[in-house]
């Protein structure tokens, strides 16, 4: 039997493929010497309460150092998040990141008068206030946004209880990251010829992709038999989670969670009801492109574990990693020479967390850090693992410039945009791979790949946005979120979303355990609205070039500078219309065609 693979430690991992957190903060040290600033800052700021409509003056010195301290908590946050992400074990940045956040509620804590007495100052005096001091200007979407609430604001003292109470928030999503990426483990997963393979959060996926039918159903089984066993207890951070957005919601009267969630990023919730609506207008394709799965796989049965392996075989060579920047590098040409120059300064500049350790949190992401992004990867090598390389440098590319031309007041972009950038680099990395290629069997497999990104973002993120619209009006209505109850709802969106040519595993009711995206309070669905408007934009810049990326690089340099409809707008994609779902649709229909008839050769 083969030697079952290791997984290296932290120590054990080369410097080159460490981010270079010391590019924050050379020390633990200075990070503490910035925590007493932020605390000292904090003091500062709350000696302004039932001074902010005293005069313009004042309302502008509040202003500068309330920016100032967003910086410091920024940075802060930054840097003790990701050191306990590099080895989720270790107590000391357990310790530090509790203290963050813990600064955090503190900061904002010390500012909860902000929201009342700004809403309060009448929109005569605001704009003398403005007139008195052109320095207010800085500010003057920082304050819109403010008093856009007017409806949802409370009194002082209220404010400053829900600002107490945002620690509290915290703990579901802390609790089940603690659970399900330092407590929880796993059987080795075993493959035809009985080798074992160490399976975690971080292997799955891979498994998933593998030729070997054996190892993936020990993969899929061993994990959610696994998950199974913990089904209370993870219900119970779940439904903290639901139970806490509610609370949040009512006390700010809002008529449900979803119009909380939604209002934050000023994102009307129609575009939420819209994307449901229209993929359930097509889920013809999905059950198209699961009978063609199951004909193409030559399996009497379709099962849940044989979704993500290659329906091309023989062509799922590894990658190194490499090798993956350089193709995304060359994919990404139509950006212009300005766009990739930025993309190779954090390729040679450590921005990357490239590999799998023990304890390092699992999956990938990027965070928009002032000094500059940082992006977590676990890559494997797989041409999904290039693909999630691309992904998350959309992500960073998209931090770096709203952080150069945005004041740090207006730089962070909200949620609903924040897949966009990322998953246009997907869609150019595709067309260029699809571009070079003349070999049928290859441009089979990379089409493969193409309607796999439609299948687990477009339909599957939408199923998960709908499960999340789900257990949150069962809240709504007093019915009580048990394991039970969400394994039969989360069981039943499988069969609606995938149909009846798939055979519906007892397992997967257990998938929504796994999901660390529904503690991100109703995050997903702009995974699959940031889908349709890449694909529209992608293929903007693609046909119509320098005229495409400048609106596009303009878009990426916003910030939230404008509402995100508008900042969409501008870029040449109207995201209040169901249109740009329904044209990624008609797209994924169009690749159904062409795979089947270069299979039919």
């Amino acid at each position: 039997m083969a030697e079952t693979k290791k997984i290296l430690e932290r120590s054990e991992i080369a410097e080159k493929d460490r981010w270079a957190v010391e590019d924050m903060y050379p020390t633990d040290e200075a990070w503490m010497e910035d925590l007493e600033k932020l605390k000292k800052l904090s003091e500062e700021l709350a000696g302004f309460a039932g001074k902010l409509g005293k005069d313009a003056k004042t309302l502008l010195a509040y202003a500068e150092k309330m920016e100032q301290g967003n910086v410091l908590l920024s940075n802060l946050l930054n840097y003790s998040s990701r050191r306990n992400d590099e080895d989720t074990r270790v107590a000391k940045y357990q310790e530090m990141n509790g203290m963050a956040m813990s600064a955090y509620v503190a900061f904002s804590s010390a500012t909860s008068f902000e929201t009342p007495e700004i809403m309060g100052i009448s929109d005569a005096d605001m704009e003398r206030f403005y007139a008195e001091e052109p320095g207010l200007e800085r500010y003057r979407r920082y304050i819109f946004n403010i008093r856009r609430h007017a409806a949802h604001v409370l009194t002082p003292n209220e404010e400053k209880l829900l600002a107490m109470a945002g620690e509290m928030m915290q703990s579901p999503d802390d609790v089940y990251s603690k659970f399900a990426d330092a407590d929880l483990t796993f059987p080795d997963a075993v493959d035809k010829d009985g080798n074992k393979h160490p399976l975690s959060q971080g292997t799955y996926i891979s498994y998933m992709e593998s030729d070997d039918r054996e190892l993936r159903k020990s993969a899929f089984q061993n994990t959610y038999n696994t998950w199974a066993a913990y089904k209370n207890t993870v219900a119970a951070a779940l439904n903290a989670q639901v139970k806490g957005l509610q609370f949040f919601a009512d006390a700010r009267k809002y008529a449900s969670p979803l119009e909380a969630s939604l209002d934050n990023t000023n994102v009307p919730v129609s575009v939420y009801h819209n994307l449901i609506e229209a993929v359930h207008q097509n889920f013809d394709k999905m059950y198209r492109y699961v009978r063609l799965r199951k004909k193409l796989l030559g399996v009497d049965e379709l099962h849940f574990y044989d979704l993500y392996t290659p329906l091309v075989p023989g062509a799922d060579a590894k990658i190194p990693f490499e090798q993956a920047k350089q193709t995304v590098y060359e994919s990404l040409a139509p950006m212009g020479e300005e766009y990739r120059k930025i993309l190779k300064e954090g390729f040679d500049n450590r921005w990357i967390d490239v590999y799998q350790n023990v304890g390092k949190r699992s999956g990938a992401y990027s965070a928009g850090a002032f000094v500059h992004p940082y992006v977590l990867l676990n890559y494997s090598g797989t041409l999904d693992s290039q693909f999630t390389l691309a992904h998350e440098m959309g992500h960073a590319l998209h931090s770096w410039h709203s952080n150069k031309y945005q004041n740090p007041v207006d730089a962070d972009y909200v949620i609903f945009v924040a897949e966009v950038a990322s998953t246009c680099n997907e869609a150019l990395l595709m067309e260029h791979l699809l571009a070079k290629t003349t070999d049928k069997k290859e441009r089979a497999y990379l089409i493969n790949h193409f309607l796999e990104q439609f299948r687990t973002t477009l339909y599957r993120q939408t199923m998960f946005a709908e499960f999340e619209m789900i257990i949150g009006r069962l809240n709504q209505q007093g019915v009580a979120l048990t394991a039970e109850r969400m394994c039969e709802e989360y069981k039943k969106l499988n069969h609606l979303y995938f149909g009846d040519d798939i055979v519906l595993d007892d397992e997967i009711a257990y998938e929504w355990e796994r999901i660390p995206h529904f503690y991100y309070n109703y995050y997903v669905f702009q995974y699959a609205t940031g889908y349709s408007a890449a694909i529209a934009l992608s293929r903007r810049i693609l046909k119509e070039g320098e005229p495409a990326v400048k609106d596009y690089i303009g878009f990426l340099s916003g910030g939230c500078s404008k509402d995100p409809i508008d900042l969409l707008k501008g870029a040449g994609v109207d995201m209040s219309s169901p249109e740009p779902v329904n044209q990624a649709l008609a797209l994924f229909g169009e690749l159904l065609d062409e795979m089947e008839a270069l299979m039919a050769e």
